[in-house]
């Protein structure tokens, strides 16, 4: 017996699948960069331009606003349950946007695991939460990232791409019946 599966289970397969597959590809990077990185000096990759770097981001993107941990978790499940259901019952959700939300939701989960589970205790005793970073592009002087900002951040250009892509064919769509209708009125008069 063959198995048949309809266009929206195929891409809630193909979603979980890239999910899983990011979230896995993050946590191994990360496990690594703890393994080989940590207490080390940075390696460079291509010198002055990619290095790895560990470094320990209490904050949210970029270190930002360290003390506010709760914050990030809630603001992350609800953006996260709230993609997850968009993919789950969206009607006509195309290929494109159901990769860019997977890859964006794998990013999210993937650094609430570290802020769930990362910890550490500061030089008065106090302990705090981190996540793992460890990609240092030092020729902008950019921030230390990891490989879940960098799935949150493509998934992010590949949603922009994908709605510019769909505002693109609607306007033709538009134009088509525009035309249309200028060739129906020519005729009757």
């Amino acid at each position: 017996m063959r198995l048949s599966l309809s266009s929206p289970q195929k891409r809630l397969l193909l979603s979980l699948a890239i999910i899983l597959a990011g979230i896995g590809i993050d946590q191994l990077t990360k496990f690594l960069a703890v393994v080989y990185l940590k207490g080390n000096p940075s390696l460079p990759i291509w010198q002055d331009v990619l290095h790895l770097t560990y470094v320990e981001n209490r904050g949210a993107a970029f270190g930002m606003l360290a003390e506010h941990r709760w914050v990030f978790l809630v603001f992350s499940s609800v953006a996260i349950v709230g993609l997850l259901v968009y993919l789950a019952i969206g009607k006509n959700i195309s290929t494109l946007s159901a990769v860019s939300i997977s890859m964006i939701v794998s990013g999210g989960i993937g650094n609430m695991i570290d802020r769930l589970f990362r910890s550490g205790v500061d030089a008065l005793g106090k302990v705090y939460y981190y996540v793992v970073d460890f990609i240092d592009f030092t020729l902008i002087d950019f921030a230390v990232f990891n490989g879940a900002d960098s799935f949150v951040c493509v998934g992010a250009g590949l949603m922009i791409l994908s709605l510019a892509l769909e505002y693109k064919e609607e306007w033709k769509k538009e134009k088509a019946a525009d035309a249309a209708k200028e060739t129906e009125t020519e005729e009757k008069e």
